[in-house]
């Protein structure tokens, strides 16, 4: 191409850009206009320059809030002109750390359906991984220490990435491709069951071949299902968790909590689990199926067998659906609907790492279903 048709710009877009899979977006939207150039992460969001003909850079610039990815939120983007640079390729480059500037990062984002199909697939090598996860969802603000979201700069910088999922994380076309929080059973996190007050014949460490990952989990599900009350470490923070079909179950839960009558909040394993025990309109459906996955209050069906000191004279249900694998896995072992409530003594802030859930919520627990992500 003669270089003489040919522009840079140069690209600054701020908002809520990393950790959203913008920069694959990015270079392949520039591979799809024969564009040359690199895009990286700063501290303050995404810069880009791209060398081009005129009317593919327009394009280009275009594309970029047009077919943004569905996770990314674009506040400004910001461009200038420039002489052309000669570059010869598109690449991503390094993120650069700039002191005094912020970044938007995103919240933690539901499971997506992506990560579901392999989490349920047995012949995945995620299958029933609790910390399954893409750049489409998982954890994002609660595992970050620092910026620019990067995973050295994240909770999971302890664990270094696995030939398998190292291949994903340098693919751009991958859509696991700088997914910080990726990993998988050889490489990642891993979780335990123990008992509430200290060392016991539960503590993983003690054990590990029978009460470490995938035997935790399933026997974290048959202590809910004989009516025990379990605390259940989340993406920022702890669960209180039983049966919410036992009346027996709910009612220690409340007296253990200090939380006598206030209505609990329900997580259920699928859309047609809700539907058995709750009436639900197209909005409400949308709603519990949303990025978010928040709780909705549904009208309660008579026919439910959620208890109803769950919510005492209350026609409606909080309900929810699952949002990280290990939900989605516990709540499909169980096969019941579970009371999900804050980790915390009613008026206490929520538990947020093992030692403070040790020591706040063992008179709470009767064991803790806990992992080695901060």
């Amino acid at each position: 191409m003669n270089t003489k048709f040919l522009e840079r710009k140069q690209i600054s877009v701020r908002g809520v850009v990393q950790g959203v899979g913008f920069r694959p977006f990015v270079y392949r939207l520039a591979h799809d206009h024969g564009l040359a150039g690199w895009v990286l992460n700063h501290s303050g969001g995404v810069e880009i320059e791209v060398e081009g003909t005129p009317s593919t850079l327009d394009a280009f610039v275009h594309g970029l809030t047009a077919q943004a990815p569905p996770l990314a939120r674009i506040i400004k983007v910001e461009v200038t002109g420039a002489p052309p640079a000669g570059y010869a390729r598109f690449e991503i480059r390094h993120s650069v750390a700039e002191e005094g500037l912020y970044q938007l990062i995103s919240p933690d984002i539901a499971t997506c359906a992506d990560c579901l199909r392999e989490l349920l697939d047995p012949v995945n090598r995620r299958y029933r991984y609790p910390f399954t996860n893409c750049t489409n969802c998982g954890p994002r603000f609660t595992i970050i220490r620092d910026i620019p979201y990067d995973r050295p700069l994240t909770t999971m910088q302890p664990f270094a990435l696995c030939p398998d999922c190292r291949r994903e994380y340098d693919d751009p076309l991958d859509r696991r491709f700088h997914a910080q929080p990726n990993a998988c059973p050889v490489c990642g996190p891993h979780i335990w069951l123990e008992k509430a007050g200290g060392t016991s014949s539960l503590q993983a460490k003690d054990q590990p071949s029978k009460l470490r990952g995938d035997a935790a989990m399933r026997l974290a599900g048959e202590m809910l299902l004989a009516g025990k009350v379990l605390a259940i470490k989340g993406l920022g923070g702890f669960h209180l968790a039983c049966d919410a079909t036992a009346s027996g179950a709910v009612q220690t839960l409340r007296a253990r909590k200090g939380r006598p009558a206030k209505p609990l909040a329900v997580m259920m394993a699928t859309l047609e689990d809700v539907r058995h025990h709750c009436y639900l309109s197209d909005e409400e459906e949308t709603l519990l199926l949303s990025q978010q996955c928040p709780i909705v209050l549904l009208r309660w069906r008579d026919g439910s067998t959620v208890v109803h000191g769950v919510a005492p004279n209350n026609r409606f249900l909080g309900v929810m659906l699952p949002y990280t694998p290990l939900h989605h896995i516990l709540l499909r072992d169980v096969g019941r609907p579970l009371v999900m409530t804050s980790g915390n003594l009613t008026e206490e802030p929520i538990a947020q790492n093992n030692d403070e859930a040790r020591n706040r919520l063992s008179p709470l627990a009767d064991a803790f279903l806990m992992h080695n992500r901060d």
